[in-house]
Order: C-alpha cells, then structure tokens, then sequence
C-alpha cells in the first residue's frame, strides 16, 4: 500500500458511542491529544445528543442524525476557530455524549422521619419513598451546570441531589396538605402530580425533568403502627367480652395441641386454669383470685312480661267487664262471646267486633262456628 493511501486512511475518523449500560448519562469520546479529524464523520443515535466542547467552552450541540465535521455545518465552531473555508488540518475539541433517553426505577425517600400535625392524632412524624424516572432535556445545560469535564457520569451522582430537592418539596406539601395520615394512600396520585410540579422548576434549571414520579408508601413509626394495629382489633373484636372468651377458648386449643412437646405440662396446666376461668365466666359462678374467690357478675335478669289486657263487653246498652282473657275464652266456649260481640280495652280505638280483634279472634278459632240450620 502507498504511504499515501495509509496516511489519507488515516485522517478518515469515525466518532460514534454504543452505550452497553443503563446507567451512563454522559460519556467522553476519547482521542488522543483530543485531535478531531476535519471531515471526521459523526453518528449520532436516537437517545442521545453529542456536545463539542472547545477549549472549555461549549461549541455545539449534535442531535441524532449523520454528520461531516466541515465548517458548513458547525458554524459555532468555525467562529471560534476563525476557520478559512478551505482549512482542512485537525482541530482539538472534546466531544462529550449525552444519554436523552429516560432512566427508569430510580429511588427516592426520606431519610429522616418528617414532623407533620395530623388533625386526627396530632403531632405524628412519617417516613415516605417511590420511585420516579428521568431524562436529559437540554444536554449543554446539563454539562454546564452538572456534569463539568467528568468523562463518564452515571445516574448515582445526580440522584442524590434529585433526591433532596423532592424530599424538601415533599415536606412541604405533605405538611401543608391538611389531609389525614389515614387518608394519605387515597391520596398519593394527586400528591405525585404536586411533588413533581413543585420541583419542575429546580430540576430544569439542571438541564433535567421528572416524566415520572410515584410515592409508594407512607408509613408511621412503629411504636404508632402498633398502636393503630390494637386499636384496629379492638374495633373488628366488637364486644369485648365475647372477644375475651373467644381468646381464652383459642389458648386452650393451643395448650392442649402442646400437650405433647416439652412443655406439654405448662401448657395443659396454663389450659385448665383458662378452662377454670371459662367455666366461671360462663356460668355466673365463681372466679380464683388473690386472696380466694371472687364473684363473678351475674346475667342480666330478663325483661318483665307484658302487661295482660283486660276487656270489656256491651250488651243491650249496658257494659260489662272487666274480664281476663283466660275467662273471654271460657265466655266463648260458652257461647256467652260470639264475634259480633263488641268489646273495649284500654288503647282501643273505640268499640270493634270481638273477631276484629286480633288478641280475642283465636279465641273463636278453637270451637267451631254454630251448626247451620237444619234443612227444610
């Protein structure tokens, strides 16, 4: 091969990044003496944008596409260079890519608890965490304000800042909110969409923004959690007598299934004084205590019984009365109380028929009606 075809192979450059990671932002082409071909063609791919950065100072930004590095088509570059159109030597630039695309999955939550006044249980401190996903908006931005001269930054130096700018919004929202520590997981969707509007403004000004942002959970301390749980089980328990006995015949179970095990003779005994205990609680008798048997309170007596009515008859014009049912039936049976019979008692509206009456008709359903009259 002619030592010329080598040496014009040789200015021929071909300047391009395939990104094998998931967490790369930003990487550096690297060339030697950082000597950039004139002519050198530049691939661009989608999801990222390439930033030329001369002499410390940003010079252009590359969108996806195929490029000559001629002076027609890096006009900024030709500026700074005071380029002839005909100059064709090698310059000296960095060329820095930059990932467009979205990173997914990326964490958040608060590493302190955050102090909030619920106006349910007061004073109460909660803890919160999600998820968000974010991208490169303005590649030259971010390299001035975030990235500098780093050769390979990656997601880990820039979620820890991200993330102390959406705890802060967080606080601030969630204790200005006024919604209740119960009611927060009703509430997260709305609450994302004000975090992620809160901080829009901080993160742009990094070149960055948050298509994404999810809040997971929101959780209370545990001693809280456990007091939330008690009191949870006391409402499903309902009366908490029947929840006592149902507990007590629940450990039996268990001791008496234990028998068997090494403390089978704990268990039994723990059984049978939970069994004594039962016993007197459901029979009104009497329970062991320190200093010897205790009563145990009774039943509830039963209701008193209703009151009987008693009742009145009218018979040509006069009234007679009062009389009991017991002796209404034997009136009936008698044929003294037939169904035209008119009858009063107390709280009856006015006199009505005795087979009107739905106290005394049973009365008449016991004997049968009189005999019709005999046939002609």
């Amino acid at each position: 091969m002619p030592i010329f075809d080598f040496l014009k192979g040789e200015l021929i450059d071909v300047i391009h990044w395939t990104d094998d990671t998931r967490d790369t932002m930003v990487h550096r082409f690297e060339r030697q003496g950082h000597a950039i071909k004139y002519g050198a063609k530049l691939t661009v791919r989608e999801g990222q944008a390439a930033v030329f950065v001369h002499e410390g100072q940003l010079a252009d930004v590359f969108k996806p596409g195929l490029y000559m590095l001629e002076t027609n088509n890096m006009p900024v570059m030709t500026t700074l260079q005071h380029w002839d159109h005909g100059f064709q030597s090698p310059f000296k630039s960095e060329i820095y890519f930059v990932a467009t695309r979205r990173f997914t999955d990326q964490k958040w939550g608060t590493k302190n608890p955050i102090m909030m006044r619920d106006p349910e249980f007061g004073p109460v401190r909660i803890r919160a965490f999600g998820t968000y996903a974010v991208r490169v908006t303005d590649p030259g931005l971010f390299m001035q304000e975030i990235v500098g001269t780093d050769g390979e930054f990656t997601t880990h130096e820039i979620t820890f800042q991200i993330r102390n700018v959406i705890v802060q919004a967080f606080s601030r929202i969630v204790a200005g909110s006024g919604i209740a520590v119960l009611d927060m997981a009703a509430n997260t969707q709305e609450m994302g969409g004000l975090l992620a509007k809160a901080i829009s403004e901080t993160i742009r000004g990094y070149g960055l923004e948050l298509p994404e942002l999810y809040i997971e959970n929101i959780s209370l301390p545990p001693a809280v959690e456990a007091a939330l749980d008690k009191r949870t089980s006391v409402g499903i328990a309902g009366d908490l007598n029947k929840f006592s006995q149902y507990s007590a015949a629940e450990a039996m179970t268990a001791a008496a299934q234990n028998q068997g095990s090494a403390g089978g003779g704990m268990g039994a005994g723990i059984g049978a004084g939970l069994g004594m205990a039962m016993g007197g609680m459901m029979t009104g008798g009497q329970q062991p205590g320190p200093w010897g048997p205790r009563p145990v309170e009774a039943a509830p007596a039963p209701p008193p019984p209703p009151v009987e009515h008693v009742w009145h008859i009218a018979e040509d014009g006069r009234t007679e009365g009062p009389f009991s049912k017991a002796r209404m039936g034997r009136m009936a049976a008698e044929g003294a109380l037939t169904r035209d019979t008119l009858v009063w008692t107390a709280g009856q509206d006015g006199w009505q028929r005795a087979g009107e009456v739905d106290e005394l008709a049973q009365l008449f359903t016991v004997m049968p009606p009189p005999p019709p009259p005999p046939q002609g």
